[in-house]
């Protein structure tokens, strides 16, 4: 199959003089010259101006795509390529979506103006640090998983660890024992809030990874500066941590 110029620019939503111009920088000359001077084009000519019209629409100039072009190897490369970069658009453009509507949603709803915190994400300002040690899947499932609850739906798991964090507090001021009975309870609820993340170990039930993530983050509740105030005092942040050992060594 081939078309005239005419038909392929209709298709493709530009003018005949764009695909002229194509052709005479180099772009996109035609499968074949009519001996009455139209240009036709085959399957392979529509593909080319498919990756070139999708370059274009991310921002690229026609230097950058005709270098892209001619340095590429295999044209089904470039398409996968392509295929990756569409898809990040598209999840940056969703990402996008979701904040407007999470806005939307507090004004309707008249929130308070603290708002911002509750927007900001699950684990944006860790994502270097998530990344790293848990990998760049990790952090995209858990905060797209985030960023896809209603307003209402982020409130109900920030309480629900808050609850959380109040228990293992009172745990501490009532002098419990890490290796108790009822701190191993209050660890075994913390592992299965940890298990509702998509993305970490313990939501995969990668066994080795949940414990090593879970001794991890008992340390961070004791070390890391930005988690030693969480449970009250240090007496309260190192209940966590030992409690959190004990259950991954004799209970995970």
């Amino acid at each position: 199959m081939e078309w005239t110029i005419q038909e392929l620019a209709a298709r493709a939503g530009v003018t005949s003089r764009t695909l002229r111009h194509y052709d005479r920088v180099g772009l996109l000359p035609p499968s074949r010259v009519g001996a009455n001077g139209y240009r036709y084009y085959n399957p392979t000519a529509v593909a080319r101006l498919q990756r070139i019209l999708l370059m274009r629409r991310l921002g690229m100039g026609l230097p950058a795509i005709a270098e892209v072009l001619a340095n590429e190897v295999d044209a089904c490369d470039g398409l996968r390529a392509h295929i990756a970069a569409l898809e990040e658009e598209r999840d940056r453009v969703e990402r996008q979506i979701r904040s407007v509507r999470h806005t939307l949603e507090a004004l309707e709803s008249g929130a308070e103006p603290q708002m911002d915190v509750m927007l900001a994400g699950f684990n944006d300002g860790y994502k270097d640090e998530v990344i790293s040690r848990w990998g760049e899947r990790a952090f995209q499932a858990s905060n797209d998983w985030w960023h896809g609850k209603t307003l209402d739906q982020q409130r109900a798991w920030k309480q629900a660890a808050e609850d959380l964090v109040a228990a293992w507090v009172a745990a501490a001021k009532a002098g419990v024992s890490p290796a108790s009975e009822h701190a191993q309870s209050l660890a075994a609820r913390h592992v299965r809030w940890l298990s509702g993340i998509p993305g970490t170990p313990t939501a995969e039930g990668d066994r080795e990874r949940s414990i090593e993530m879970v001794e991890c983050l008992g340390d961070m509740y004791v070390d890391d500066p930005r988690f030693a105030g969480m449970y009250d005092d240090a007496v309260g942040a190192t209940l966590v941590r030992d409690a959190l050992h004990v259950y991954a060594r004799t209970r995970m």
